[in-house]
């Protein structure tokens, strides 16, 4: 890209109205990340069809898939965040050796998961939570999720680099043509080849790989402000670990979710198979619903970290405020819808086992009645990642499926049997709210500060 192009984005990400930036750049990130999340819902809904125990498999390997992506999340929005605030300085030669680091140090670290997993494939699914019966189903998923560890971790940068420099539309293709690919080749490999739930893992394996050579291609082809390359490998202890601290929120949000789903099975599985399943099921219909706000602030990110890179703090402010006011609009919808159309959906996977839709129905729809409170949450979180302000902004990943849901579903369970189990991840969802208010009074205050020392538009 040509210093005039890189000046035009700049000017773009940092004077172009707030409304009509973060939608643009909000939609190709939601539809990315909705397609994932629907890919991810298409192996629940096909593996079910092998069997209650098989669809408490594909929740005992989610858990692995977390890890995988708390690497990848840690990595590429450390790097993103950290090189939208380098760009909005024009400093493009840092935000090079921030991007370059993160990506090899991914697939490092990927290919480090995938030698100790496979040698330890049966006890890692045990801790995780398989039981006796759930575990040869485990196992297969598990293998090949495993082989492609770090062609996933190196993705989720490539993916946030593309969102940091303002690149969403270039994100969503790779991500959406990936799975779309995983869609179709699901009942291809688990029923047409007869290869059962492994054929689930092939699938996801083949369409990640689809989606990462997608995303590389943008770079390689010089479509990007940043540039990949071994040469730009940063050699100073500084670059490392201002990207481990950016992204430290995400390991936490990531790390804690697989931890939090391990901690869900194991308690789950007291009550059997079908709990299991209905708490897989619903963990996958709660992550599409998400998707949309993890999208839409995945969209308001750049724009934060650009803008407040570039001492532009009354965009910083509006487009916070801006993106907190659409979720809380779209996620009060989805509340009400969700909560009436519960027994369909989950139905849709497991409607022949009626203790998985006793359960199920339930937990769904006492979650449903937390789901407003999602915006608040994750834009928080995300505007004080995007600034840089790192341990805030940990505390905050922390906090929902970490600080409050670990303690919780080890209470709950004991105090209310099964009704635990359900009531947990809403009650942690609370908590997580109410502690989102003294961080965000205390950041808007020092915005306020800053406000009339900015410098003026030119």
């Amino acid at each position: 890209m040509t210093m005039e192009q890189s000046q035009q984005q700049f000017i773009k990400m940092t004077q172009s109205p707030i409304p009509r930036l973060i939608t643009t750049l909000a939609v190709p990130t939601i539809i990315s990340m909705l397609t994932t999340a629907i890919y991810n819902m298409a192996d629940t809904f096909f593996v079910s069809k092998l069997g209650t125990s098989a669809t408490g498999a594909v929740g005992i390997v989610f858990s692995l898939m977390a890890i995988i992506q708390a690497i990848g999340f840690t990595l590429g929005m450390g790097s993103g965040s950290f090189s939208s605030r380098l760009l909005g300085q024009q400093e493009n030669q840092k935000a090079n050796e921030a991007g370059s680091t993160a990506f090899f140090t991914a697939i490092a670290f990927g290919l480090l998961l995938t030698v100790f997993g496979l040698l330890f494939i049966d006890g890692l699914m045990e801790l995780l939570g398989a039981t006796e019966t759930i575990l040869p189903f485990a196992r297969d998923y598990a293998r090949f999720i495993l082989m492609g560890a770090p062609v996933m971790c190196a993705s989720f940068v490539l993916n946030n680099l593309l969102r940091a420099e303002g690149k969403a539309v270039l994100s969503m293709v790779g991500l959406t043509l990936g799975g779309v690919f995983n869609i179709i080749l699901d009942p291809i490999f688990i029923f047409l080849l007869n290869m059962g739930i492994a054929g689930a893992a092939v699938a996801t394996l083949l369409s990640q790989c689809i989606s990462f050579c997608i995303l590389l291609f943008c770079f390689l082809s010089k479509k990007t402000i940043i540039q990949l390359h071994y040469k730009n490998i940063s050699r100073h202890l500084k670059t490392y670990l201002t990207i481990l601290k950016t992204g430290m929120p995400s390991f936490c949000r990531q790390g804690l979710a697989s931890a939090s789903t391990v901690a869900l099975n194991v308690n789950a599985a007291v009550y059997g198979d079908a709990a299991v399943a209905a708490m897989s099921i619903i963990g996958r219909i709660f992550l599409f619903m998400l998707s949309f706000m993890i999208g839409f602030g995945q969209g308001f990110q750049p724009v934060a970290g650009y803008n407040y890179g570039a001492k532009r703090f009354d965009r910083v402010k509006q487009a916070y405020w801006f993106a907190l006011k659409v979720g809380i609009l779209v996620f009060t919808v989805l509340a009400a819808a969700g909560y009436f159309a519960a027994p369909w959906a989950i139905g849709l996977f497991q409607k022949e086992d009626p203790e998985v839709m006793r359960i199920g129905i339930y937990a769904f729809r006492v979650q449903c009645l937390a789901l407003p409170l999602q915006p608040l949450i994750v834009t928080s979180n995300m505007v004080l990642q995007s600034v840089g302000k790192s341990w805030q902004a940990t505390f905050l990943s922390a906090a929902r499926q970490g600080i409050f849901f670990l303690p919780l579903i080890f209470v709950m369970p004991a105090l209310f049997g099964l009704n635990g189990v359900q009531l947990t991840q809403p009650l942690a969802d609370v908590f997580t709210f109410v502690s989102c208010f003294p961080f965000m009074i205390r950041f808007f205050r020092e915005l306020n500060r800053k406000i009339p020392k900015q410098q003026p538009v030119s």
